[in-house]
């Protein structure tokens, strides 16, 4: 979180029951010149202003109820970005299968820190579609 906060155009969605927070998502902008997915397509699409989504957490008690999912369009319906990429462990497939009912597709794996998990890395044009 204190990677991404420190950006300036950096998003974040709560949602609430009540008084009691239940879930967020968050990203920001990539960096122009650091849109390191793009290694993973060929060729890549001409498209270039992306959103990294960086996380997504719902209370256990919340899960399967759409709140992921109203959280995920809120934070990237009014994007002006082009495209999103987000990570998923390869260990998680049922969450991979999520995001793509939400319309991202796999377009490889990551490892980004040498003691890290493998990753799917996940891509979508936006607006997601609905």
């Amino acid at each position: 979180m204190d990677h991404w906060g420190g950006n300036p155009d950096f998003a974040c969605v709560i949602a609430y029951d009540g008084d009691e927070a239940v879930g967020f998502a968050y990203g920001a902008p990539a960096t122009a010149t650091r849109e390191w997915w793009r290694e993973h397509l060929d060729p890549a699409p001409e498209k270039s202003v992306t959103f990294s989504y960086s996380e997504l957490a719902v209370s256990p008690k919340r899960r399967k109820q759409g709140v992921a999912h109203a959280l995920s369009r809120a934070l990237l319906e009014d994007r002006p970005e082009d495209l999103a990429v987000l990570l998923v462990d390869v260990t998680h497939p049922r969450v991979q299968t999520l995001y793509e009912s939400w319309g991202f597709r796999r377009i490889g794996e990551r490892r980004p820190f040498p003691d890290s998990p493998v990753y799917a890395v996940m891509l979508a044009e936006l607006p997601l579609s609905r």
